[in-house]
């Protein structure tokens, strides 16, 4: 073969090694990703075999969890059990109106529709974050089973996992079976059998077309689509409901016509027994959380909540213990149990630190006297009508006040002991709880400020309570003990009051707030007045009628009440007080019979029964108390005024009277000659 021939034919063989070499790096790369696809699967088939969906045999509602400020769970509550109900006790309408609204293709997928899936991966890649989930019915039920509500794509990966094994496991049937045993509905109702019983009074294989689609437009936002919370929402809903039935031709245009035009009737809801710790505490934040928040009891017991709270563990605790040891309340009567109650707060925050509503056995209802009661609060009352008052117009401590007897249009009241001293000073007067000068003093000033003062501390009256005996809290129906905490905290708050609440936060189930606490303020009285309050109410403590609620090493403050008995012969009392505060706490004690009677009443007087519970629980909580002593820098020279009178002779204070009263005239006098002055320049 000649040269030139070799070479050609080198050349033609060439490009075919070329092709060939193409050939197989075509053949490996397929089957590479071939071999890695496999091997997807193959993982994807491991995670879909061991994932474990046997939860789905044990359905439960979620409870509503309540916190401590610290994010510690102290209770969690629930009014709701799943009514499980068989696929075949629920109406196919149901069924259909679900599918319809959440699931289209339910019966024809294996678990994912991978056509919505597609179009939610487009649409939260064009929107940057997740915004769209494309679930399923199989997916929704896996989500709410074993998942938490984030969105994250991690999450997802789980859903489709889970919904994979689902499939696997159970028949349409079943799942559905479950999926309706398990969703929320809204208004606390887990399950369509709880949902029908909430919504319409019956069980839900009694539930019309109309009511099928109710239910069935809800799963989607039950906060907003619920009938109880927005009705027009709620039709709107179902009328969308009926239509996708309509299109999916489950139902006929005349079973839409008449569907669509009947009018919803939604039947009252009942509330079952639930058990908790803590459970007065828990009866006030389920309140707040109705009248303030606006939610349903349904919804704050079985919704899934979580409710962040002012509670105190601590201060509970030893609240709690007191009340459990009956040694530490009068003996009561065979037939009745004396009852009490007690509420501390602080008084920084307005927050409720702790709160017993009564004694005995706690069943669901029970009356909380804590928060509800309305009694007379006798003597506890003066420094909120009379001497605050007093002191903002011009009196102090060392002023010496009428003791003696008086007629005012035929009011005449007695000093508990029936003893006059002639003049007393205010300190004493209001330490050693004397009535009549707290009478003669309201009539000084007036008896409407004192009705504003009452009221600007929170206490609301009526148009009977505008005379003297409101000076003694004879009130015509009386306040609560969160009431009077909530006033006698502004003088441990240098005279704002915070407005006294539980809750501070709640968030539904999926971590969305639905409240915060919006603290109100008021400046009840100055920072210089409530200092003076304080000092007098720490004698009444130190040597006056609440002796026993003196806490060794910490500053308390505070004043007992009695009210009289209803009846005439008999020597006792209706209800006993004693609120009192220390500079981190503020509480009020109430003690008294639910039904008084001739039979029923209390035999002593209060300084012996309502000081020492104070005291107990205070200092039971000593740990959590940081400032142990008052603030008294504003009143020095007031003190050394009221130290300067003490020391004076019974001669020498009336010497000293005179001449303050002969002051206090000259001062009026000119006063008057200076508004004469400018009317007659002006």
């Amino acid at each position: 073969m000649k040269r030139s021939e070799y070479k050609e034919q080198q050349r033609k063989k060439t490009p075919k090694k070329k092709i060939s070499l193409k050939n197989k790096i075509l053949r490996f790369v397929c089957i590479s990703g071939l071999l890695v696809v496999l091997c997807a699967l193959l993982i994807l088939n491991v995670f879909i075999t061991f994932s474990d969906v046997s939860k789905l045999e044990e359905p439960a509602p979620r409870s509503t969890v309540i916190y401590d400020p610290n994010g510690e769970v102290i209770s969690k509550v629930s009014n709701s059990n799943i009514e499980g109900v068989l696929i075949d006790q629920i109406p196919n309408t149901l069924i259909e109106a679900v599918i319809s609204v959440e699931d289209q293709r339910f019966y024809k997928h294996h678990g994912i529709n991978y056509f919505t899936m597609g179009r939610a991966l487009l649409e939260n890649a064009f929107k940057g974050k997740i915004v769209a989930g494309g679930s399923t019915i199989t997916q929704q039920l896996a989500k709410n089973v074993f998942l938490t509500q984030e969105r994250t794509y991690s999450r997802k990966f789980k859903e489709l996992i889970l919904a994979k094994k689902i499939e696997r496991v159970y028949s349409k049937e079943e799942i559905m079976e479950r999926y309706l045993n398990q969703i929320y509905f809204g208004d606390g109702a887990w399950g369509v059998q709880r949902a029908a019983q909430t919504y319409f009074g019956k069980d839900v294989s009694e539930l019309t077309l109309s009511e099928s689609a109710t239910i069935a437009g809800i799963i989607k936002a039950p906060s907003h689509l619920s009938p109880t919370k927005n009705m027009e929402k709620s039709v709107n809903r179902r009328n969308l409901v009926l239509s996708l039935m309509l299109r999916e031709q489950y139902i006929s245009q005349e079973e839409y016509d008449e569907a669509i035009g009947q009018k919803l009737a939604l039947t009252d809801s009942t509330v079952p027994d639930y058990k908790g710790k803590y459970p007065y505490y828990i009866d006030r934040v389920v309140d707040e959380a109705v009248n303030m928040y606006h939610l349903t009891r349904n919804e704050v017991l079985s919704g899934g909540l979580h409710i962040t709270t002012e509670i105190n563990p601590v201060v509970q605790n030893a609240l709690e213990e007191v009340y459990a040891d009956d040694s530490n309340f009068p003996k009561s009567t065979p037939d009745q149990l004396l009852q009490s109650a007690s509420v501390f707060l602080n008084p920084k925050t307005g927050g409720i630190l702790a709160l017993v509503g009564g004694r005995g056995e706690y069943t669901h209802g029970s009356f909380n006297n804590a928060t509800d009661l309305i009694r007379q609060p006798g003597s506890a009352f003066k420094p909120l009508a009379v001497y605050t008052l007093a002191l903002e117009n011009g009196y102090h401590m060392s002023d010496l006040l009428v003791d003696e007897p008086i007629d005012m249009d035929g009011y005449s009241p007695k000093n508990f002991d029936q003893n006059y001293r002639g003049k007393v000073t205010m300190y004493d007067a209001l330490a050693q709880s004397y009535n009549i000068p707290a009478v003669w003093l309201l009539d000084q000033i007036g008896i409407k400020n004192g009705v504003d003062a009452a009221k600007r501390f929170g206490i609301s009256l009526e148009k009977k309570d505008r005379t003297l005996g409101l000076a003694l809290g004879g009130l015509n129906k009386g306040t609560s003990p969160l009431r009077m905490a909530q006033a006698f905290s502004a003088f441990a708050n240098d005279g704002v009051m915070e407005e006294a609440h539980a809750i501070t936060e709640i968030k539904d189930s999926e971590g969305k707030v639905l409240g915060k606490w919006r603290g109100k303020s008021v400046q009840v009285t100055d920072a210089e007045v409530a200092q003076q309050m304080t000092y007098m109410l720490q004698g009444a403590v130190k040597e006056g009628t609440a002796k026993k609620a003196q806490i060794s090493g910490i500053d308390v403050a505070g004043k007992t009440g009695t009210t009289q008995l209803p009846f005439e012969g008999v020597d006792g009392s209706k209800d006993h007080w004693f609120v009192g505060y220390t500079p981190d706490i503020a509480g009020a004690v109430w003690l008294g019979y639910d039904q008084t009677d001739a039979d029923h009443y209390l035999t002593s007087t209060s300084s012996v029964t309502a000081p020492p519970i104070f005291a107990q629980v205070v200092s039971k909580s000593s740990s959590e108390l940081t400032v142990k002593k008052f603030d008294l820098s504003l009143i020095e020279e007031e003190i050394k005024e009221l130290t300067k009178q003490k020391d004076m002779t019974k001669e020498e204070r009336e010497k000293e009277e005179k001449k303050k009263e002969k002051y206090k005239k000259k001062k009026e006098f000119w006063e008057k000659v200076e508004e004469w002055g400018r009317e007659w320049f002006n």
